[in-house]
């Protein structure tokens, strides 16, 4: 049966990914940027490797940034137990490759290649891991079934696959299968994800329960974050400050009202926004709806802050060092497609808020469960909820404790991860004297 798999995915999928990828990128810019960016993959690829040290190579591969702040805290580990290892980290898409090229841990960065047979075979003969990391979900079929064919161990770090997944229909049931099945150890998130992983009936993989590692990362990030004031204090003294995180016009229709409404009543709150695609277009509407019902300034122009109500951040790459200045947190996405990570905010001790649509992640009801966020669904509710947060300090330091606790007692699957990477990384190794 593998055999009609192989064949179905290397003469049907891939033809009709290849052609739809080529189609996209004439109308899509991440897309093209993704296709000219594998432009002499190889040839550089190869001259990176051939300046590696000695030591014992482990690749990671995530889908993008945000898996990959996943693999962060294992990488960062991995480094400091076993200091010669070298690690190679690949990407797919054009936003991980781009915002990761400087990721000082990692000596090789790289995108992954389109997967046929034989760019699976020149990658690996390039790269020669010991040992591969696939983040979370981004697995492809050529790449497992070569590293297969080389006993080179795999594992699948923070993995998920919901209950409901269409890759449980009866005929995507048989391919996955054989898709999941080389890999040597599946180590998912929750009890939840585990079992839907037994229901493909894999033979050989190891399922187990770790916890999720962006637990670690957070809280890490978060440390080194407080000692960051990219807000002065000056701005930020004596006003209670909502952070909105990553959002989306739908969500900015939904937080700007109830916030008008707010300044009315309270004098000392300030509103910072951080959309999720600060363009040049999207920040000119931010502040066309603020034009004439409140004063705002952009991130960019602190320096002449006179009071504003409104921060526009026209920055990236800051909403978590942000969030350390907030009293309450809208996490946005949220009124859109999905919800953004709640846990950035969470780490803080501060109440949480976020629209109806959070299905997409496993955090956002389990913080509202602990106690440490509200689910909104609409300006009134959000308004209300808000305002009862900023009047109320014993209901808002509650909350944010109990926000804070539920992410502090999720840290850990770092180290859990890792007592299932060290059987691999030991085997047929002297055992290395691991620095603790």
């Amino acid at each position: 049966m593998r055999r009609f798999w192989e064949f179905v995915y290397d003469f049907l999928i891939i033809p009709i990914l290849w052609l739809l990828l080529r189609t996209m990128g004439l109308f899509n810019a991440k897309v093209r940027k993704g296709i000219e960016g594998r432009t002499n993959l190889f040839e550089e690829l190869a001259r990176k490797v051939a300046a590696l040290p000695a030591g014992k190579r482990i690749w990671f591969h995530s889908s993008s940034m945000g898996e990959f702040e996943q693999a962060k805290p294992i990488i960062a580990a991995l480094k400091q137990r076993y200091p010669g290892t070298v690690i190679i980290a690949s990407f797919f898409s054009p936003s991980g490759y781009e915002h990761s090229r400087k990721y000082p841990l990692a000596d090789v960065i790289t995108y992954i290649p389109f997967d046929t047979g034989a760019n699976a075979r020149r990658f690996l003969d390039v790269v020669r891991p010991d040992i591969a990391v696939m983040v979370r979900y981004d697995v492809w079929p050529r790449l497992i079934w070569e590293l297969q064919h080389r006993q080179v161990p795999i594992l699948l770090a923070n993995a998920t696959m919901r209950r409901q997944t269409k890759r449980l229909l009866p005929v995507a049931r048989s391919f996955h299968r054989y898709v999941y099945n080389p890999i040597d150890d599946i180590l998912t998130v929750a009890e939840s994800d585990m079992e839907a992983f037994r229901k493909f009936r894999l033979i050989h993989p190891s399922i187990s329960v770790v916890g999720d590692t962006r637990y670690d990362q957070v809280c890490i990030r978060s440390s080194e974050a407080r000692k960051r004031h990219l807000v002065p204090p000056s701005i930020t003294a004596g006003k209670q400050v909502i952070v909105v995180g990553s959002s989306w016009p739908e969500d900015e229709e939904v937080i700007l009202p109830a916030f008008l409404r707010i300044q009315e009543s309270l004098e000392n709150v300030l509103l910072i926004i951080v959309p999720h695609e600060p363009s040049v277009e999207h920040l000119e509407d931010l502040e066309g709806e603020c034009e004439g019902r409140t004063s705002f300034i952009r991130f960019s122009a602190l320096n002449e802050y006179n009071g504003e109500r409104v921060i526009i951040v026209d920055s990236v790459g800051i909403l978590l060092i942000l969030y350390a200045s907030a009293n309450i947190a809208y996490v946005g996405g949220s009124f859109r497609q999905g919800i953004h990570n709640v846990l950035e905010a969470a780490v803080y001790g501060i109440p949480v808020l976020f629209g109806p649509r959070h299905r997409n992640s496993h955090e956002p009801l389990m913080l509202v469960d602990a106690g440490g966020a509200f689910v909104v669904n609409d300006s009134e509710e959000l308004h209300r909820t808000m305002e009862n947060l900023l009047l109320d300090e014993v209901a808002r330091t509650t909350t944010g404790k109990r926000a804070e606790e539920f992410v502090q007692s999720h840290v850990g699957a770092t180290d859990r991860f890792l007592e299932h990477l060290e059987r691999h990384l030991q085997k047929g190794s002297d055992h290395a004297e691991i620095k603790r």
